[in-house]
């Protein structure tokens, strides 16, 4: 199992319909919606996870899991009865976003110092959600320090978790390299949840090392697949080979990725305020640069652009001519 994280600010519902239909990964989770004293309207489910509209899946038929963000267990409970009943295979829970503001106010990583909140959190969410539909979470390995990392989960596990996704980094490590899986099986000894593995995997060798000092055969990609779209497939055809079976003919070129940019703007310019556009754009091309030495020039040619006007008209240049994106203004 190979899942698209949630990532806000970058990895949202446009990125998810793009990477989605480029393919190589069996699932998605959505960017966490903020649960504080109310229970939210729907449109506000909608706003974040518009796949509800779709059975719950992108464009491309990719499952996309809601992930909500709160403290309340009672105030979660109910939301969470709300967005499963609006069409989903189930409902995520965050505790392990590292951000201050978030922290600040009871949300996310801050929540790992207090194991007995994990489980009555997780325990009225799932009381909540019908039995058919998942309840996940997503941790890291603590707040300050990793010393509670096992507690956490087990404290997940005993609330009803049914799978539990694991950033091998704590809060206090934010995202700087290296991520320690290790300690993720650790985790796997005490528990009998099913775990997922997550961070810093850029690459296939990444990968395998993360499964061979996490012991989970399953990975949440984050970061790699907006900086190369085609790594799940990647990852899928390594898997293949190691099984003795033909590996998917799908090699994501640098020559591939013009329509899925085109299409990546035709959604950002329909959904996305004005203002926002051209940044959006540049963000996506800033990581791809990092993996296709081809990026630099449209990166270098797309940042000096602010007008939508301007970039529909670069846009329009690579469809009529894809060499067009690797060439510098």
């Amino acid at each position: 199992m190979l899942i698209l994280a949630p990532m806000e600010g970058l990895l949202d519902f446009v990125l998810r319909d793009v990477l989605t239909r480029i393919g190589g990964v069996d699932r998605c989770v959505s960017e966490f919606i903020r649960v504080t004293n109310t229970l939210l309207p729907e449109r506000t489910f909608l706003r974040i996870v518009p796949e509800l509209t779709n059975g719950g899946r992108t464009f491309a038929g990719v499952p996309v899991r809601p992930q909500l963000l709160g403290s309340d267990p009672q105030c979660l409970a109910d939301n969470a009865a709300r967005v499963a009943g609006m069409g989903c295979d189930g409902v995520d829970l965050n505790f392990g976003c590292p951000a201050k503001q978030v922290n600040r106010h009871g949300g996310g990583s801050v929540l790992l110092q207090d194991p007995e909140v994990l489980y009555q959190i997780v325990r009225a969410v799932r009381a909540a959600v019908p039995a058919h539909q998942v309840v996940s979470a997503k941790m890291r390995l603590g707040f300050n320090d990793d010393s509670t990392a096992e507690e956490c989960a087990l404290a997940l596990e005993a609330g009803g978790a049914s799978e539990i996704v694991v950033h091998a980094r704590t809060k206090a490590d934010a995202y700087r390299p290296p991520a320690y899986w290790h300690r993720i099986a650790d985790i796997k000894a005490k528990v009998k949840t099913p775990l997922v593995a997550n961070g810093e995997i850029w690459n296939v060798q990444d990968a395998i090392n993360a499964r061979a000092e996490s012991g989970c055969f399953d990975l949440m990609l984050g970061r790699g697949m907006v900086t190369n779209p085609g790594l799940g497939w990647a990852i899928q055809a390594h898997d293949a080979s190691a099984s003795g079976l033909p590996a998917p003919a799908r090699v994501v070129r640098w020559q591939d990725l013009p329509p899925h940019l085109h299409t990546f703007w035709q959604i950002v310019s329909g959904h996305v305020s004005e203002r926002h556009q051209a940044g959006r754009l540049k963000q996506w091309l800033n990581f791809l640069r990092k993996h296709y030495p081809e990026a630099e020039a449209a990166y270098m040619h797309v940042r000096t652009l602010t007008s939508p006007k301007d970039i529909h008209a670069w846009m329009d240049a690579t469809r009529a001519n894809p060499e067009h994106a690797t060439q510098s203004a």
